[in-house]
């Protein structure tokens, strides 16, 4: 089943029927599908001027609840509001054409019947969920569904986090390699990522945690266990994009003196050949004055005994430099 917006707003809506089935409701039914006692989910597109009128007039939601399903700016959180709880979240996003680290923000109120959920950008996480409800395969509650919507949109933080691993231990391999001026902006890419992702997984850790502890929250155990499951790898994945900017900016820091190291060798070999050439321009320019009282300017073999003189004075600087160490 797609998911871009139907019906002015409504992707869709079900009423669960217990055994992991459901069916779809459009608009003209939904008022007294929210009204019934059937565990009911509903999903919005919160751009749309129809479901802000929704929320607002005939949702029968509590004011603060359509507030922050439909704020503009948010970071996850957890929190009861009204009669259930608002959970605020962010995937990763795996649209075609955009960036993972732009994550997609999803809101959902929710209690023991009823689901609300709302988007503006199209969650990849979410794609499959209405063919399984079609088919009988996918959660039997309300508290099952929201448990299930918050382990997909984690199980897609975890290849992207998983190829950043990957990408930093590339770029350390290329800086053992001969290659280092190309790694300045990978690095720089590298750890922009990491920062955008650990800015909402990191606080997304923190409402997984409230939501798994809540008491307002119609929890059975197992699924306040599975809630905390997800919390820990939410941890963990924090961990390893700590890890990872850490890694990437020591590798950072290493390229910077490595590209240092170059320098000051390049302009240590630029002072050796100045060295060896100062002496010698001093004697072709004291030479090369026109005045007159230059010695050897009547004598033809005094060319080249003046070059030989002066390659003596390379062959001298030569074993002083080997002597001293210089190179």
């Amino acid at each position: 089943m797609s998911d871009p917006a139907a019906e002015n707003g409504l992707i869709y809506a079900f009423a669960l029927d217990g055994n992991g089935g459901a069916t779809a409701f459009g608009w003209d039914d939904l008022a007294a599908l929210i009204a019934s006692p059937t565990p009911v989910w509903v999903h919005l597109d919160r751009g749309q001027e129809r479901v802000r009128r929704w929320l607002r007039d005939a949702s029968g939601l509590d004011g603060l609840v359509v507030e922050a399903l439909l704020e503009e700016d948010t970071r996850p959180r957890a929190t009861a509001l009204g009669t259930g709880t608002l959970v605020i979240l962010r995937g990763v996003n795996l649209n075609p054409g955009s960036e993972p680290e732009d994550m997609v923000s999803l809101r959902l109120w929710f209690d023991q019947t009823t689901v609300v959920s709302a988007r503006f950008r199209r969650s990849m996480a979410l794609q499959e969920l209405p063919a399984e409800l079609a088919s009988g395969q996918g959660p039997a509650s309300c508290p099952e569904l929201v448990a299930e919507i918050v382990a997909r949109l984690t199980d897609r933080i975890g290849p992207v986090v998983g190829e950043l691993e990957d990408e930093v231990d590339d770029l350390e391999d290329q800086l053992l390699g001969e290659s280092t001026r190309e790694l300045r902006a990978s690095l720089a890419s590298l750890r922009r990522q990491a920062i955008a992702l650990r800015r909402y997984v990191a606080p997304q850790r923190d409402a997984l945690r409230a939501l798994a502890a809540s008491a307002s929250a119609p929890w059975s155990q197992p699924l306040r266990a599975r809630i905390q499951e997800i919390a820990d790898r939410v941890t963990r994945y924090v961990e390893d994009l700590d890890a990872i900017r850490e890694r990437a900016a020591i590798t950072q820091d290493q390229l910077t003196n490595h590209i240092s190291e170059e320098m000051n060798r390049t302009m240590y070999l630029l002072s050796i050949v100045a060295a060896l050439f100062l002496p010698l321009g001093f004697l072709t320019g004291l030479l090369g004055i026109n005045v007159g009282g230059i010695p050897g300017s009547d004598n033809p073999a005094a060319f080249g005994i003046f070059v030989l003189l002066l390659i003596g004075i390379v062959v001298v600087q030569l074993v002083v430099f080997r002597i001293l160490k210089i190179f």
